[in-house]
């Protein structure tokens, strides 16, 4: 099957944040996920931290390889056609005037002139766009129109477009996702619009029955204050968030049968982020709202097609709190979760430490206080008589290049995927009550033996199982024997004790 996913907006961008570190956790499938980025903003600060959490997931995942049923661990592959913007390469002059050539139109079409002084204000019609649509969907529905579809020499969607229609040529049937806001600028112009495109131009192909077309509304979950001295008289304002979402619901009732699937996902309780015009300051910390947005895509990828133009829902046991019962498909989301959450936490605080102790001290001295060391790398002994591994391989040598940057990599996953996970525990208004919160103080951290036993919100297990469950009894039981290769070195290192981490009551 040919799956992709088109995040537009700053919002889009959070999602596809969120679909990477749901994907490192085994929790699609097998088939490559491809990824397309849409903002007219090249600089969202949304959108750079999801281009870093893809590009730290590709990484890890190139030192992953080998049986995923065991390990489903960085199962999935995902590429990028990275970012489109509807300005393209234009660098100056990123104005709704000077898109629409509007001193021209004026001149040679009075009457289409004073159109577009009646839709558009003047300081709309001058707003510098280089910050996005600035909560505007009126201006970004009227640019996200002029691309072309029809012209396959505009990249990135002559890529996309026909990959998918290879994808139906050879037999594969194709889903695509769109996902953003559509209560902002960018998100609430481009879902429609280009989602409307794409159907056309399917349809042009022939194709457009065997391809799966489904949206993502995320609706309001988010406000903001405008800073006191701000001179801008166009930007996103978050008291008619509600408005706008009105409006853009009771558009799609009627006009957008583009879509064979319509997931809505919203919040109550409003977080509250710093004001941002745009650009580099648009960072808004990850909220659960996305990690919702991730499950309704692997719904969507995963199972078979509702009927067509079914809008599906999603809802909690309480206002104000998130359980582990409020997740889909509890029984698999939760335990891949906990595994995920559980190897970071022990590789940071306890894995990362000793190996930073072994190049200090050295691997000899090393190795007589952690006899795991030397299951995964080239003991002292066997360097100097060069004795070979199982089957023949030898086994690395602890000091190559490439075993010190393969730590670094899964160092920086794990960063990462704490840094999200900790984000997603402080919601404003929510309780989130998956994982213990102050744990995420130590998120490079040692955890005492009662927090990593007790990280897991609702853990009923019996006392003598949690009195345990220490990372000491973990790292005595790290063998990369039964492991597919590669199961030595850093990355057998790491597919070893993402297994033992796995919670078993």
């Amino acid at each position: 099957m040919g799956i992709y996913v088109i995040g537009i907006g700053g919002t889009g961008a959070k999602c596809i944040e969120a679909i990477t570190q749901v994907a490192a956790l085994g929790l699609f499938s097998e088939e490559l996920i491809k990824v397309l980025f849409v903002d007219a903003d090249e600089t969202n600060g949304n959108l750079e931290r999801a281009r870093n959490t893809l590009s730290l997931y590709q990484r890890c995942y190139k030192l992953m390889s080998g049986d995923k049923q065991q390990l489903p661990w960085l199962k999935t592959p995902i590429e990028s056609f990275d970012l489109w913007s509807p300005f393209g390469n234009r660098s100056t002059n990123k104005t709704l005037a000077s898109f629409f050539n509007y001193n021209s139109l004026k001149q040679n079409n009075e009457a289409l002139g004073n159109l577009f002084d009646i839709l558009y204000t003047k300081e709309e019609q001058n707003a510098d766009l280089d910050v996005g649509f600035r909560g505007r969907p009126a201006i970004g529905s009227a640019v996200m129109s002029r691309v072309d579809l029809d012209d396959l020499e505009q990249e990135p969607w002559s890529r996309l477009l026909g990959q998918i229609i290879r994808d139906v040529g050879s037999g594969k049937p194709a889903k695509i996702l769109l996902c953003g806001s559509m209560f902002g600028g960018t998100g609430a112009s481009g879902l429609p619009t280009i989602g409307r495109l794409i159907a056309n131009k399917l349809n042009k192909e022939n194709v457009r029955e065997k391809v799966k077309i489904g949206c993502l509304f995320v609706l309001p979950y988010f406000g903001f204050s405008p800073k006191s001295g701000n001179n801008d008289k166009v930007y996103a304002r978050a008291d008619q968030f509600l408005l706008n979402t009105e409006a853009a619901l009771r558009y799609y009732v009627d006009q957008a049968k583009q879509f064979d699937t319509v997931y809505l996902l919203g919040n109550q309780n409003f977080s509250q982020y710093e004001f941002s015009i745009g650009k580099k300051t648009q960072r808004n910390e990850p909220h659960f709202i996305e990690l919702y947005a991730a499950l309704a895509a692997r719904h969507f990828w995963l199972n078979t097609p509702a009927r067509s133009g079914a809008v599906v829902l999603i809802s909690r046991q309480s206002r104000s709190k998130l359980l582990w019962n409020d997740l889909p498909d509890q029984d698999v989301i939760k335990p891949s979760l906990v595994n995920a959450t559980r190897f970071a936490y022990v590789w940071l605080g306890d894995i990362v430490p000793e190996l930073t102790k072994a190049k200090d001290i050295g691997v000899n001295r090393f190795q007589r206080v952690a006899p795991w060391f030397t299951r995964f790398f080239r003991s002292y002994q066997d360097a100097i008589i060069g004795l070979m591994a199982p089957k023949g391989e030898s086994l690395p040598d602890f000091s190559d290049s490439r075993e010190q940057d393969a730590i670094r990599i899964i160092t920086d996953w794990c960063r990462d995927y704490l840094r999200w996970l900790n984000d997603i525990h402080q919601c404003d208004g929510d309780d989130i009550e998956l994982f213990h919160y102050p744990a995420f103080a130590k998120l490079d951290g040692r955890l005492t033996t009662e927090e990593l036993s007790k990280l897991v919100v609702g853990d009923d297990r019996d006392r003598t199982s949690q009195s345990q469950d220490t990372a000491q009894k973990l790292k005595e039981r790290l063998d990369g024997k039964n492991l597919t290769p590669p199961n030595q070195g850093t990355a057998g290192l790491a597919k070893a004790l993402y297994l033992v981490c796995r919670l078993n009551k």
